[in-house]
């Protein structure tokens, strides 16, 4: 039998340490909220692929999809002979879209590959260059997405100079300092001082920051970015790749604020699993580069393709954003039931919308000085245990979950019963 020890040490062998994994625990076979090592340990799942699994892992219908798609084809490049599936992937997701009027939709592997594509559409359609992000955000790793992220370890650190036209606003947190009206401010002062605003293509924003703490952006503050972009002939671009695909309680989190964006960003769970991604848009945006300008060779795969579908079904048939907010007020409950407890490390700052929650580690009761030691201890007592967290935010000490949406009610149970434990080992 294989060991995690054996594959920990040809991994470190093998592969660069700049791509890091969380725990030395490899994978050998999963199923909706579980995860099994090759030494044939049970894990409960609370990381979901990093918000890949809202609908579990394998599910039957994916896996399903997957296989008659193999049956069929594996690639031809949509750019040399398109098929069915990309394009009714982009007919499902144009109607489900809050976007205003007719959209269309343009398929790409990665959620990168989304983000850096929907800012080159952006830049075309408006004949603009500059692009406004904010503190927190996750965009990519791609060098004009790492551009776009606000955070500097480990994304940014050494990779040297950034690419050019990148401008930051300070993201809406009022625990760190910042309220709305705050970064409303800063945006007023960024058009005072250094950039006009018949510059700027977009502005990008995610609706729920991801690697940023989960911190929901105020949704009067999104109408008035929307107001904002209007007036000025700025495009708003929704980056949904951790937040959309049901994990908040609606296909996409922007939903809850009633603004439609020009452009929105999806991954991560929109293909179960299947590396796909997508920019929707207003048709008339999407339109805007010329032919050839975009694609990927890999872009819309035909099984990834034929995943969406499924994935779109099983949304809708097993009413999984009405479990989105039922499991997201179970955990947020449960949670409270937790920070309440003297034998349990202080809690601070429990949040989330719909299933997208998370809570952080402070160094003690009605502080919020982070604990970022702490934070680390719970991830490997818990890992002991059998339960997968990862962490979020700038400091170390938010602690995210991103449990498929589909898990099971004692599976639920026995995970928020394994971080108890953890929480009060680590006391």
């Amino acid at each position: 039998m294989t060991t995690n020890a054996e594959l920990l040490a040809r991994r470190q062998a093998a592969v660069p340490r700049g791509v890091n994994t969380a725990h030395a625990v490899f994978a050998a076979r999963a199923l909706n909220a579980e995860i099994w090592d090759v030494e044939g340990k049970r894990y409960i799942d609370f990381v979901g692929g990093i918000g890949v699994q809202n609908t579990g892992h394998r599910h039957p219908k994916v896996v399903k999809a997957i296989e008659t798609a193999l049956g069929q084809t594996i690639h031809t490049a949509f750019q040399v002979n398109a098929y069915e599936s990309y394009i009714t992937l982009a007919e499902k997701l144009n109607a489900l879209a809050p976007i205003e009027g007719p959209a269309k939709t343009l398929f790409f592997s990665t959620g990168a590959e989304a983000v850096e594509n929907a800012v080159k559409i952006a830049r075309y359609a408006t004949k603009r260059s500059a692009v406004i992000s904010f503190s927190g955000a996750f965009h990519g790793r791609t060098m004009y997405t790492m551009a776009l992220t606000g955070k500097v370890v480990p994304y940014k650190a050494g990779f040297g100079d950034m690419p050019a036209g990148v401008y930051r606003l300070p993201f809406p947190v009022e625990s760190h300092g910042h309220t709305a009206a705050d970064s409303l401010a800063a945006l007023d002062n960024l058009f005072k001082f250094d950039l006009e605003p018949s510059r700027v293509a977009a502005i990008i924003i995610e609706p729920v920051q991801g690697e940023g703490g989960f911190y929901t952006a105020p949704f009067e503050f999104l109408r008035t970015l929307r107001s904002i972009c209007d007036r000025h002939g700025i495009l708003l671009i929704a980056d949904e790749i951790q937040s959309g695909f049901a994990r908040t309680g609606r296909l996409f989190a922007i939903e809850h604020s009633g603004v439609k964006p020009d452009l929105i960003t999806t991954a991560k769970s929109l293909a179960g699993g299947m590396p796909l991604s997508g920019v929707i848009g207003r048709a008339s945006i999407m339109d805007a580069p010329e032919a050839g300008g975009l694609g990927g060779t890999y872009a819309g795969n035909p099984l990834a393709c034929a995943a969406g579908l499924a994935v779109v079904e099983i949304i809708k048939d097993e009413k999984i954003l009405e479990k989105s907010v039922a499991l997201g007020d179970k955990l947020k409950a449960r949670l409270k039931q937790m920070s309440m407890r003297n034998d349990l490390p202080p809690m601070d700052d429990i949040r989330g919308l719909g299933a997208m929650v998370a809570f952080d580690i402070v160094t003690s009761r009605g502080s919020q000085e982070p604990d970022g030691e702490r934070t680390k201890k719970l991830m490997s007592e818990a890992l002991k245990r059998g339960l997968i967290l990862l962490t979020c935010g700038l400091y170390g000490n938010g602690v995210r979950v991103l449990v498929p949406i589909t898990v099971e009610d004692k599976v639920l149970d026995e995970g928020l019963a394994i971080l108890e434990d953890a929480l009060k080992a680590v006391a």
